[in-house]
Order: structure tokens, then C-alpha cells, then sequence
């Protein structure tokens, strides 16, 4: 078993997208007081986890984790506005009248997800709000997005790497008894081959070096007549 077995191969998918909705969900309702509806956010998490299951067949990087999670957590904040203007209304409130016969019943029916959520900051005074955002709004919302999706893809991707390190201990540990007695077993086991006697006393002589040595020879033959 790896980490593209199918069971963690989905555990990892459903992780990430609930990880792209949440964080997605939690600050566009922060931010725009409106909760969001039920089906969509549903959508969402269906159409994150089918992305994440079809690129989850092998261990990811930061870059590559990055690189999916920031720009879909852009794209379903800009579904999740998109759903809160059909649904609501721009200014929150329930949409009626030509809408609703349009068939928004099926996508806006159920309870709004976020509602105590989009309470914290309480309620938004109208008149106190300027009439346009700043120049620089939407960018700081922009890099709030970003930074907060490559700190998300950071901690995937230790966990990603912490998963994969425990799945090879585990490997190896579990398939040790295995290698060991493959092992075993390619060692021959019959009975050893007995060498002739002849055999075993030149291989001795060969391999046997003289622990002492005495020099018996005497001096020159013509040394010795000379001297007679």
C-alpha cells in the first residue's frame, strides 16, 4: 500500500477540498456578512474533490499543491458571489419575484451555510459604508486570498510528506519477515562437499605459511676449497 492506494487517495482529495471550501466559505462570509447557499457550497466541494482525486495519484510538492489550491480557492470565492447575488440578492435579502420562477428554489432551498458565521462582525450600517471600495481593496483582499492558501498548501504538503514517510516504515516493517526468510532460502542447505584427503592437505600446504625459518646453507663451494 502507497499513497495512491484508492482509499488514501480519496481521504487526501476530500482532505484538500474540504480544506479549498472552508477556507474559501469561512472568509467570503466574513467578509460579505451573507451566508452561502447549501447546494452551491456542495457544488463546490463536489467539483474541488473530483480536480484533487484525478491529480492525487502520487506524492505532490509544495509548488504543485500551491499551484491548485490558490487558484481554485479564487474560483470558488467568485462562484460563492455569484450564488450569494442569485440567491439573496446583492444587498442580502431574498430574492422573489421573476427569479425564483427561474428555478432558483432547487439551488437556494435549505439552510444558509454560515449563518452565524457572517453575524460576528454584526450588523452592516448602509450609510456608513462608502459608496465605492478603495483602489487598493480588492487587491488586499487578493493577497489575503493568496496568503492564506499558500500557508494551507504548506501545511498539505507536510502532511503529504509525513503520510508518505509513515506508509514506507510501515512497509518495511511489515514486509521485513518477508525479505528475511527469501533470504534464508537462497543459502544452500544440502550437505557439505567433502574434498579428498590429498585434495585437503595440498590446499593446507598451499595456504599454510612457516611461522619460523632457519638458514642451514653454508658458505660458497669455492670459498670453502680455497681455504682446504
Amino acid at each position: 500500500m502507497d499513497i495512491s492506494w484508492t482509499g488514501l487517495r480519496g481521504l487526501r482529495a476530500a482532505l484538500f477540498s474540504a480544506l479549498v471550501v472552508l477556507l474559501s466559505s469561512g472568509s467570503h462570509v466574513l467578509m460579505s456578512q451573507v451566508p452561502l447557499p447549501p447546494t452551491l457550497v456542495a457544488g463546490a466541494f463536489a467539483g474541488v474533490f473530483a480536480i484533487a482525486y484525478a491529480l492525487a495519484g502520487r506524492e505532490r510538492g509544495f509548488g504543485p499543491i500551491a499551484g491548485l489550491l490558490v487558484p481554485l480557492e479564487l474560483a470558488a470565492d467568485t462562484v460563492f458571489t455569484t450564488g450569494q447575488h442569485l440567491c439573496y440578492g446583492p444587498a442580502g435579502g431574498p430574492v422573489a419575484g421573476p427569479l425564483r420562477a427561474m428555478g432558483l428554489d432547487a439551488l437556494c432551498g435549505g439552510t444558509p451555510v454560515g449563518g452565524p458565521l457572517a453575524e460576528v462582525t454584526g450588523p452592516v450600517d448602509a450609510a456608513a459604508l462608502p459608496a465605492s471600495p478603495g483602489p487598493y481593496t480588492p487587491w488586499l483582499l487578493l493577497g489575503a486570498h493568496v496568503s492564506i492558501g499558500l500557508l494551507a498548501a504548506a501545511w498539505l504538503r507536510h502532511g503529504e510528506r509525513a503520510l508518505g514517510r509513515s506508509l514506507r516504515a510501515v512497509a518495511a516493517f511489515a514486509f521485513r519477515p518477508l525479505r528475511l526468510a527469501a533470504a534464508s532460502g537462497a543459502v544452500p542447505s544440502g550437505p557439505a562437499r567433502v574434498l579428498p584427503r590429498s585434495a585437503r592437505s595440498a590446499a593446507g600446504a598451499r595456504t599454510r605459511f612457516p611461522a619460523h625459518s632457519v638458514g642451514r646453507r653454508g658458505p660458497p663451494v669455492l670459498g670453502a676449497l680455497a681455504r682446504a
